[in-house]
């Protein structure tokens, strides 16, 4: 068994821990003729000038927001969603319902970036025109400031959420039906059954969800922001992986992108930390 698990283990090492000494170009004027040891140091020169960058700002304060919604709003969906599945006893009907609701995972953002450009276009989008039949105003959904976050945080929601069910439905599926029945003995109708059973028996792979949800709150949602966004929403829609894409494209400095992912990198480490210690603090068990 222990050989199982060298395959991941390798790809871990190479893909992961080799990589990580790319990181001192943060602190150089890397030049790619003198290579990673030969460039000179500056310290702490490129992020200095990446906080005095009012763009740079910008789409940290976007990422942040961005992403905090989506936890925020999504994280408890496929929770709720799984214990609504978990009551439906008709096995087919739950089996095409949990096929429709994850089958979005694997639509790439490219694909849906076009539909849903087609359906919210004010103009000649479904949506608009439906609004418009109906009485209400036009709204510019994917160019407006107000209405692009929004886009951007039930889009992903609904890309996703059937496929976060699938671990809660895994982990309901490995209770113990006795204590459903010992619990319908004693009275306790479906309502108490799921409260007092099956909510504590997820609570263990919620924290595990959340706690890595939270890691990645910092470099979440590049390609859906990508593919969605224009320059009349970069107020609100500008996120530092896109910043740092524009960047590269604009003028083209690996010491600043480093220093920019690095940064990135450092504050995800400091959430999944702070959010564990208060996991803990809570009395339950978190992932150290």
């Amino acid at each position: 068994m222990y050989f199982m698990i060298v395959p991941p283990l390798v790809c871990l090492a190479l893909f992961h821990y080799w990589p990580l000494y790319g990181i001192v170009i943060a602190f150089q004027d890397f030049n790619i003729s003198k290579g990673y040891f030969g460039s000179d140091w500056v310290g702490l020169k490129h992020f200095l000038w990446l906080l005095s960058k009012q763009a740079f700002r910008d789409a940290f304060r976007n990422t942040w927001i961005i992403n905090s919604l989506r936890i925020v709003i999504g994280f408890p969906i496929p929770v709720v969603f799984a214990l609504l599945l978990n009551e439906v006893r008709h096995n087919s009907y739950k089996r095409v319902v949990q096929t429709v609701t994850y089958l979005p995972h694997f639509i790439s953002w490219v694909v849906l970036a076009v539909i849903f450009n087609s359906l919210l276009a004010m103009d000649t989008g479904a949506v608009n025109h439906l609004l418009a039949a109906i009485g209400l105003r036009k709204v510019d959904f994917l160019q407006s400031n107000m209405t692009f976050r929004w886009v951007i945080i039930f889009t992903d929601i609904w890309k996703e959420f059937g496929w976060g069910t699938i671990i809660y439905l895994s982990t309901i599926a490995s209770i113990d039906p006795e204590l459903y029945e010992a619990a319908r003995v004693d009275g306790a109708g479906r309502f108490l059954r799921a409260w007092h059973i099956t909510v504590p028996s997820m609570v263990s792979t919620m924290i595990v969800v959340l706690l890595l949800r939270v890691g990645w709150v910092l470099s979440m949602g590049f390609e859906q922001i990508y593919n969605l966004y224009n320059p009349l929403v970069y107020e609100t829609g500008d996120i530092i992986q896109t910043y740092i894409v524009r960047m590269l494209t604009d003028q083209p400095n690996f010491s600043r992108l480093a220093a920019a992912g690095f940064i990135s990198s450092f504050i995800g480490l400091l959430l999944i930390m702070a959010t564990n210690r208060a996991i803990r603090l809570l009395g339950r068990e978190g992932i150290y």
